[in-house]
């Protein structure tokens, strides 16, 4: 381990409030950091400081020589007018990075659908991203510093860069240091965490879930020094109010039983009782979508789908950009119609939709946070019990100083929540949230899922934030060639499925770096080694040959159907039953008498009957499922 860079006693202000103040950091060979904290609180200051791009108020930032850094911000600095190829390599002759496997692995995990020709200026955002992202990682840097390097990448490009970020140096070499609110990736890819606030930096040891037992353990010892205080000056009061009685009499308080970290706390959310509040406000029926397909001229964006949507499901669709995602969402709501199959949906249905563009702020222009929030005078129920407007904003990290503020002049994430807040309050029965993590920092993503857990309704979740999706959906579907396919699996059963839909397709057309690597192994240059992470070449958005084994199902009649999604939903709840009555009788066999050998042989054989009834159940559940190609 040796030293890279840091930073001595720095102090940055700014004139409402210090960012930074008397900070000290080091960097070593092997860190891997991620930078965590409320938006405005100086992660990226701090990263911009480390680099160099700006001077601290006070103090000094370290280098040791011939260190060579790369920087990625969050806004590139791409030339729009030059090519894609001269944006990522320059001048470097094609020879040079054709012949190198991690540059070609880098082009094709990024880059696989962009031309390599095109200017940057006519590109989307996504793919400005994925060009500069590429820029920075065919460098060989010994420190990289990457500012919300996930913005506008899929899952799959997500899975891939955490995959490279962990390999691309030996252990014990480079540095990584990364602002991101994608907690996943920071799972995977760091070792050591850097939480900013209050102008101060503190370091924690592991990933983000090491970081939040650690966070959770130091505000527990704060709590308990402040009530030891608070104690001391009670006992300090008293012996003052007493006088010399307080010598003879010792005081006696009640002082509150020490907290526990896990043990105690509940399940997120209570799934039977939120179906139950959300059968009470819509009914039965949600949405049922029947051999529904959209085509549009000669494309087929959804191919025969048939999903039934009901009350208190909580749904996550996941798919690369431009797969359909948007268009099934707009399929269920009734924007868009089917051009064959049906969609029904209840009568009772009350659709709230929180887009990415946050179009129903529009129309509020220059009108303050407490204006907006005046014009809802209804309660809304959260977690069994009415809440209201005002309560809602401070449960979505709003202080009473932001009730005064434009809603034009609010940040990203504020705007956001209360766009949140605003649909909450509409009382809407199906709730869908495209990207609903944009602009949000880790605390307040924390806030909106403890928000979300409590709400009782249908909810349908679009997003890249594999954390997000996974803490609060209760089940995943992807889009794969216009099917729509469910993951029992998860997002790990998605990337599995995509990495068999791209083996399996016939003669692929091969990339322009695949085809620079061949030309320079047949020009004897060293064009060799193994592709990592690459994609297959086209639009993840076009529908190629082949599919994933299983996607498309057998033609079934509609009496076959629904007889084998009731096998499944009556199979659902029995080994939910015959689950706990495992764990009861588990229960049971730990208090049986050791030496009661007739006891513990019937306790035994009677959980070895509930496990074969659980295995038979699952297996007609997974039969039911493969038949219906879900």
């Amino acid at each position: 381990m040796s030293f890279l860079l840091g930073c001595e006693k720095i102090t940055v202000e700014v004139p409402s409030k210090v960012v930074l103040a008397d900070v000290s950091l080091g960097v070593n060979t092997g860190d891997r950091i991620g930078i965590v904290g409320r938006n405005g609180d100086g992660k990226s200051t701090l990263l911009r400081l480390l680099y160099g791009q700006i001077e601290p108020d006070d103090g000094r930032v370290i280098t040791t020589r011939g260190t060579r850094i790369g920087f990625l911000g969050q806004r590139d600095s791409l030339d729009g007018a030059a090519s894609v190829k001269s944006n990522v390599v320059g001048d470097t002759p094609e020879y040079v990075w054709a012949s190198d496997p991690k540059v070609r692995s880098i082009l094709e995990g990024l880059l696989s659908d962009v031309d390599w020709q095109a200017k940057v200026e006519t590109l989307s955002g996504g793919q400005r991203r994925r060009v500069d992202l590429a820029r920075i990682l065919v460098g060989d840097w010994d420190v990289l510093m990457l500012d919300e390097p996930t913005n506008h990448l899929d899952i799959k490009a997500i899975t891939w860069l955490a995959e490279h970020l962990k390999t691309r140096w030996r252990v014990g070499e480079g540095a990584l240091l990364t602002v991101t609110h994608d907690r996943w990736f920071l799972d995977e890819v760091c070792n050591t965490m850097w939480e900013v606030h209050d102008g101060t930096v503190d370091p924690f040891e592991g990933g983000f879930s090491a970081y939040i037992m650690q966070r959770v353990e130091r505000d527990r010892l704060a709590a308990l020094a402040e009530q030891k205080r608070q104690n001391m000056l009670r006992r300090e009061l008293a012996w003052l109010s007493r006088g010399a009685r307080a010598r003879a009499t010792k005081p006696k308080f009640h002082v509150a039983a020490a907290k526990e970290l896990i043990a105690d706390v509940p399940e997120l959310r209570n799934p039977i009782e939120l179906k139950r509040m959300a059968m009470a406000r819509i009914g039965k029926q949600v949405v049922d979508l029947e051999n529904a397909s959209v085509r549009f001229g000669d494309k087929t964006v959804l191919d025969d789908i048939t999903w039934m949507i009901g009350p208190g499901d909580r749904f996550g669709i996941v798919g690369g950009n431009g797969v359909g995602k948007t268009t099934l969402l707009r399929l269920i709501e009734g924007v868009q119609k089917p051009t064959s199959g049906r969609v029904r949906t209840g009568s009772t249905v009350r659709f709230a939709v929180l887009s990415q563009h946050l179009d129903a702020l529009k129309e509020f222009g220059d009108d303050r946070v407490r204006q907006v929030v005046s014009r809802f005078s209804r309660r809304t129920m959260l977690d069994g019990k009415e809440t209201t407007p005002s309560q809602l904003l401070e449960r979505l990290g709003f202080e009473k100083a932001d009730l005064n503020e434009p809603v034009s002049d609010l940040s990203g994430g504020q705007r956001r929540r209360l766009a949140l807040m605003m649909i909450l309050l509409e009382e809407p029965n199906v709730l869908i949230l495209d990207e609903p993590g944009n602009d949000l920092d880790i605390d307040m993503l924390a806030a909106v899922e403890d928000l979300l857990d409590g709400w009782p309704g249908t909810l349908l979740l679009v997003t890249h934030d594999r954390y997000l999706m996974e803490r609060v959906t209760d089940d995943q579907f992807a889009i794969i060639d216009g099917h729509l396919r469910h993951l029992p699996g998860g997002i790990d059963e998605y990337l599995k499925l995509i990495e068999q839909r791209e083996s399996s397709v016939d003669a692929p057309t091969a990339s322009p770096f695949e085809t620079a690597g061949a030309k320079v192994a047949a020009d004897g240059g060293s064009a060799s080694g193994r592709r990592e992470g690459g994609s297959a070449s086209g639009s993840e958005g076009e529908a190629e040959g082949g599919a994933a084994p299983g996607v498309q199902a057998p033609k079934l009649s509609n009496n076959e159907m629904r007889a084998l999604k009731k096998l499944m939903q009556s199979n659902e709840k029995k080994m939910a039953t015959t689950e706990q009555r495992i764990s009861d009788a588990e229960k049971a066999l730990s208090e049986v008498d050791p030496s009661d050998y007739v006891a513990l042989t019937e306790a035994q054989a009677a959980i070895d009957e509930l496990k074969v009834r659980m295995e038979k159940l699952e297996s007609e559940w997974f039969e039911a499922a493969e038949k219906l190609g879900v």
